[in-house]
């Protein structure tokens, strides 16, 4: 007999624990989309993800006996919260596995959500890992496996999402009614519980499904017609990062899902970055993931001024992980080019390539010095979408500049912009200093031309940072005979400066 998902999800206990979470308008998105964009703010929950929904009711649903024996789970973080804050509330015994990779945030969480009743392991390097780990226990000691995704009461409280987003948007009275809804799939329990109840009420609404490229099992599975298991996934976005979808979320997928959108780890930064714009709250990358699919979806099929529903699914993200964000959501956003550009290596032909870009804000110039005969520079720029990066090497090309665009290169983004450098035994007589450009359009274009043109600059790395003050490390081949001129340069200039020249790490491995 088919599973009734429409009075499971009516007759859902979540509300017990949970209140309705705000369906937001967000502004700044709707502009850069051209289509009406709402935000269903799950982070908002007390374990900052959707996950509550569905563990609360899975364990309320349980016998009194059944939580005295005791409950066991699996999870990459955010079900291991929402069941650590259900068995504390509701008095029972719970053991939680996650794998050793979880984030420490959700390990944390989980200690200070559980109780004295809540024991925490970690187990394996993956969720596969973890899942099989948990499925012993529960056999060894006669448990209840709480499963993340797969399990109808799991799938009936995450689909009180669909429910709220209908009544909530019918409030708004916004012009039309919702086009799509973009809903982040890991083992798919959240899709399915919303698509099962909006298609069941308004199956006009296009339900889509978002997967992070290098986890896409869903993706693969609906393709293929039959559930495919991932030989590896990626872990960026660990919060969806399964190897294979559930027997029951694949079967009401099939049902419900209209396409599923697979987006890459530079459009997860971005749309991380685009939701704090409009919210001030930073997602994990998991719960960006919505948001980046529905960007996708725009750009393929050229939507305009449409309503969308975008689920920001959670918010526990490791602190450490925001400076690769920032550093990679300027290429998602295709706010930032990066170039390998060949300069022949004479004095003047940096301000000869300076001059050539104008007033274009130079994000990233790395070089160091390699031979007497041409320069390969590492250099981002910001431009405004990848037609403009493409009309950019076009330029550089028609300039007589060999020059790749390396904006898609992942080993170039990863590791490359850092490494540029090395040590230069031809860079005779060179002095090295860090200094504090103002960060304004036109600064290395001064640097440049207060320098005497006999100096060669041997060195140069920058980033920008955001601050006010550009950090950059500059090397220059000058003579013995113009250290007094150099000084002279140096004042004129006004930048803050030190001489590094000294430096340990410099002379190690640099010089």
């Amino acid at each position: 007999m088919p599973i009734d998902y429409l009075k499971r999800i009516l007759n859902s206990r979540v509300y017990d624990v949970v209140q309705t979470t705000p369906l937001e308008a967000a502004p700044g998105l709707s502009a850069s989309c051209d289509n009406r964009v709402w935000l269903k703010r799950e982070d908002y929950l007390p374990v900052f993800s959707f996950k509550l929904r569905g563990a609360y009711n899975k364990l309320a649903g349980l016998s009194v006996e059944k939580r005295e024996r005791g409950v066991v789970c699996a999870s990459a973080g955010n079900h291991a919260q929402g069941v650590a804050f259900s068995a504390d509330f509701l008095k029972s015994k719970a053991t939680i596995v996650m794998p050793k990779t979880t984030p420490r945030i959700k390990v944390d969480a989980v200690k200070k959500l559980g109780g004295k009743a809540v024991k925490t392991e970690l187990v394996g390097s993956t969720f596969d890992e973890a899942y099989e780990y948990a499925r012993g226990l529960e056999k060894h000691h006669e448990l209840t496996f709480v499963h993340p995704f797969d399990d109808p009461d799991i799938i009936a409280g995450q689909g009180t999402i669909g429910m709220e987003i209908l009544h909530q948007y019918s409030r708004y009275m916004a012009p039309g009614g919702i086009h799509a809804v973009f809903c982040p799939i890991g083992g798919g329990g959240l899709i399915s519980g919303v698509a099962a109840y909006i298609k069941s009420l308004r199956p006009e609404i296009k339900i889509i499904g978002v997967e992070a490229i290098d986890s896409d099992a869903m993706t693969r599975s609906l393709r293929a017609g039959r559930r495919v298991k991932l030989q590896q996934i990626g872990l960026f976005a660990d919060g969806t990062a399964v190897k294979q979808v559930g027997g029951e979320t694949f079967r009401l997928c099939r049902q419900f899902v209209d396409e599923t959108i697979c987006v890459d780890t530079d459009a997860i930064c971005a749309a991380i970055k685009e939701i704090f714009e409009d919210t001030r709250s930073v997602m994990e990358p998991a719960g960006a993931l919505a948001v980046a699919g529905l960007r996708a979806y725009v750009q393929k099929y050229g939507v305009q001024g449409e309503n969308m529903v975008a689920i920001t699914s959670g918010a526990n993200m490791n602190f450490n992980r925001l400076r690769f964000v920032a550093e990679r959501a300027e290429v998602g956003e295709r706010r930032e080019a990066l170039f390998a550009v060949t300069l022949p290596e004479r004095p003047g032909a940096y301000k000869a390539f300076v001059s050539l870009i104008g007033k274009r804000d130079i994000t990233e110039f790395n070089y160091r010095y390699s031979d007497a005969h041409q320069a390969h520079v590492f250099v981002g720029m910001e431009v405004e979408g990848s037609s403009e990066a493409k009309a950019l090497l076009d330029m550089l090309h028609r300039e007589g500049y060999e020059s790749i665009d390396l904006s898609g290169d992942e080993m170039a983004k990863l590791h490359i912009r850092h490494l540029v450098g090395g040590h230069a035994p031809q860079a005779e007589n060179e002095i090295l200093y860090r200094l504090e450009f103002p960060e304004r359009p036109g600064a290395l274009m001064n640097f440049l031309n207060h320098m005497s043109a006999d100096w060669n600059i041997s060195l140069f790395h920058y980033r920008n940072h955001g601050a006010d003050t550009g950090r950059v490390l500059v090397g220059m081949q000058v003579p013995p005979e113009d250290q007094d001129k150099f000084k002279v340069f140096l004042q004129k200039l006004g930048y803050q400066h030190w001489n590094e020249s000294d430096n340990p790490a410099y002379k190690l491995f640099l010089s």
